[in-house]
């Protein structure tokens, strides 16, 4: 196994624990990316989560049910899944036999959760009907990030963006 890859993404797994759990949450990074037709692989689940209380203590139980440790910390590390821990901070990255799994109280090029979830499509994924973010917000995520990586996936995001939008208008 590639350390920095870490196990191969077990989806629907992860985003089972996140239905079982009603935790509100948005995808966003590759998933998202590739739900609109992106051609680039993806490695981990990123997404943006909802942080009023309730929905942090149904965060904090799905992650304890897919036994999360700290990426890049040694997995033995202790550490407190709960809501108090959650609220303390607000991006995550985390690692389980699962797959990398990042979660994100807020992301830059986005004004907050609930614009992204207003604007998210709802599609079914792995049999799980979820908030994909909006190729929009794609867009302004990767603009904000700009690592070299990020450059290269926003021009065929545009692309994507163009064409989504010329089928909508039926051209």
């Amino acid at each position: 196994m590639n350390d920095d890859l870490g196990p191969p993404l077990q989806l629907g797994v992860l985003l089972r624990a996140l239905d079982k759990h009603a935790v509100e949450f948005v995808i966003i990074g590759g998933v998202a990316g590739l739900a609109h037709g992106s051609a680039y692989p993806t490695y981990d689940l990123d997404v943006v989560y909802a942080r009023e209380e309730p929905n942090l203590k149904r965060m904090a139980a799905a992650l304890r049910e897919l036994g999360v440790w700290l990426r890049g910390a040694p997995q033995d590390l202790p550490l407190q899944v709960d809501a108090e821990t959650l609220a303390q901070g607000s991006n995550f990255t985390f690692a389980s036999e699962f797959g990398h799994f990042d979660i994100l109280g807020q992301v830059d090029g986005v004004r907050d959760y609930e614009a992204l979830r207003v604007h998210a499509l709802t599609e079914r994924v792995e049999g799980v009907t979820v908030r994909i973010a909006s190729i929009d917000h794609l867009i302004s995520m990767k603009r904000a990030a700009n690592r070299p990586k990020d450059q290269l996936m926003l021009e065929e995001y545009i692309v994507i963006a163009d064409l989504e939008r010329r089928e909508r208008e039926g051209s």
